[in-house]
């Protein structure tokens, strides 16, 4: 069994109903409780137009990395999102695995650690709720400094509950 973050995301539609129905999906693939941070609201980055609700979980699965990314991949489109939607373009829910044990993965289908999490303070404030001492498997990084680095954007941690 394997401790994997999940990055939650929405910004179409009703986002905090989009994060619950994440939520019981995810409890539904954990081995164990499922871990969540608090919903923080961000700007669109890119093309997105419309504000987002993100926040992030930690599930503990049996499930290996690709067979987990198309359970995700499929949860989203039962939600309405597009399968192969433009890059940046505002979506009505987003499932990313940001980490999966200390595995690193590097193929054409599947990039663990998420190759963009870094530079997302929308994934690493969450994400560091979580886990406080966390440190990236790749660059030996701790949470606190890769906040500290990455692209500054306007966030709040937000009281809703997901």
């Amino acid at each position: 069994m394997e401790k994997v973050i999940i990055a939650v995301g929405s910004n179409l539609g009703d986002r905090l109903n989009m994060l619950r129905r994440a939520s019981k999906f995810l409890e539904s693939l954990s081995e164990t409780p499922v871990k969540k941070a608090s919903v923080w609201e961000s700007e669109p980055v890119g093309a997105a137009k419309y504000t987002f609700y993100n926040s992030a979980a930690e599930i503990s699965t049996e499930l290996q990395p690709l067979h987990l990314l198309e359970r995700l991949k499929e949860f989203e489109q039962t939600c309405g999102r597009d399968k192969n939607p433009e890059r940046w373009a505002p979506r009505i829910l987003d499932l990313d695995i940001i980490l999966y044990g200390n595995l690193v993965i590097q193929n054409d289908t599947l990039i663990i650690p998420h190759q963009e999490y870094k530079n997302r303070r929308f994934v690493l404030c969450p994400l560091q709720e979580i886990s406080q001492l966390f440190k990236d498997p790749t660059s030996g990084m701790y949470i606190e400094e890769m906040i500290q680095h990455a692209p500054v954007i306007q966030i709040r941690k937000t009281e809703l509950i997901w």
